[in-house]
């Protein structure tokens, strides 16, 4: 019943919007989605965002139970794209190369890559791609992406620059339309198939964490720019969570164990990497002790965080890649 009227609403939308037959409608950009365990409500208010701005949409869904995927499948097919379900889940970075390859065999120049979160605005899409013409005329381009503001929050989120000892945190203002960065989050980043094509696919090795990060890494070290459009904006929610610490020393993102897990594995496994800057690893080894204080010691659960997150770091010492050992979730 939620999946019917989620439908419904997605349908009434893209009626009202001409189903893409909007003056920001960009017809070689295909959206893909990646889900996992979604709200159907929330899908079907992110593919009525995207369908009238995009010229498919496909999402790859990381099994995930309930009956909302047939009647999501079929409106996506009526409107040129596909609902790739996955028989397990593959992890994000996996997934995405399956929409990026669907996207390539169906001759789209670019992919927009979303979370089943995100939040994309009007115009967006439109917006990204016209900075994306603006800026790759005078250089090599392999990303542009949005500003966006997280719900439970009050201001944007800032672009970043990797600096020593501490990033440098870059926000638009009125007079800035494009900020260059030094990665991008996934969600919302538009990347051409060309670049795709140079720079290689997402690493499915990483799983889910920090996967946006190594792929920004690796196209700047073969000489490609990406940009923060100050034009562009979208509302996403990053982690599960707002936790308040103890003293009134303000809010933290808080994630469950397993993400624990993927963060402090995958970390290490970015510093093995020759196009990861050793400045990024330099700033980036004193949060490996704040985030086993944080979550070990002040957020709960404290015993099972722990677990989670030495085990990652024993894992990525070992080089060791794919999902989260069966084991230590069973254990969980």
């Amino acid at each position: 019943m939620v999946a019917t009227a989620a439908t419904e609403r997605v349908v009434g939308r893209c009626c009202r919007t001409c189903c893409g037959m909007t003056e920001t409608f960009a017809s070689d950009v295909c959206a893909v989605i990646v889900s996992y365990q979604p709200d159907p409500a929330a899908i079907a208010d992110l593919l009525g965002r995207m369908m009238p701005q995009v010229g498919a949409v496909v999402l790859v869904d990381n099994a995930s139970a309930g009956s909302w995927q047939a009647a999501i499948g079929e409106l996506l097919a009526g409107h040129g794209g596909a609902l790739l379900g996955q028989p397990r889940n593959i992890g994000l970075a996996a997934a995405q190369n399956v929409g990026i390859d669907w996207a390539r065999a169906h001759d789209f120049r670019h992919v927009l890559l979303l979370d089943q979160d995100s939040e994309p605005d009007a115009g967006m899409v439109a917006a990204l791609l016209q900075a994306w013409r603006t800026l790759s005329a005078a250089g090599m381009v392999a990303a542009v992406g949005p500003r966006f503001q997280d719900l439970r929050e009050h201001r944007d989120a800032p672009f970043v620059r990797v600096a020593f000892p501490l990033n440098r945190k870059l926000w638009c203002d009125a007079d800035t339309q494009s900020i260059p960065c030094d990665f991008l989050i996934s969600s919302g980043a538009l990347i051409p198939l060309a670049v795709l094509d140079e720079v290689g696919p997402m690493d499915a090795g990483l799983f889910i964490d920090n996967v946006d990060l190594e792929w920004g890494f690796r196209a700047r070290a073969r000489g490609y720019t990406l940009h923060g459009v100050c034009a562009a904006t979208m509302h996403h929610r990053l982690g599960d969570a707002r936790r308040t610490l103890p003293f009134g020393r303000g809010q933290i993102v808080v994630h469950g164990p397993p993400r624990l897990y993927y963060m402090m594995r995958n970390r290490l496994l970015l510093y093995r990497l020759p196009h990861t800057p050793r400045t990024w690893i330099a700033q980036d080894l004193p949060r490996v002790l704040a985030k086993l204080f944080l979550f070990g010691v002040l957020v709960g659960p404290r015993l099972r965080n722990l677990r989670y997150m030495l085990r990652g770091l024993r894992d990525g010492l070992r080089g060791r890649r794919g999902a989260c050992p069966d084991e230590l979730s069973a254990r969980g």
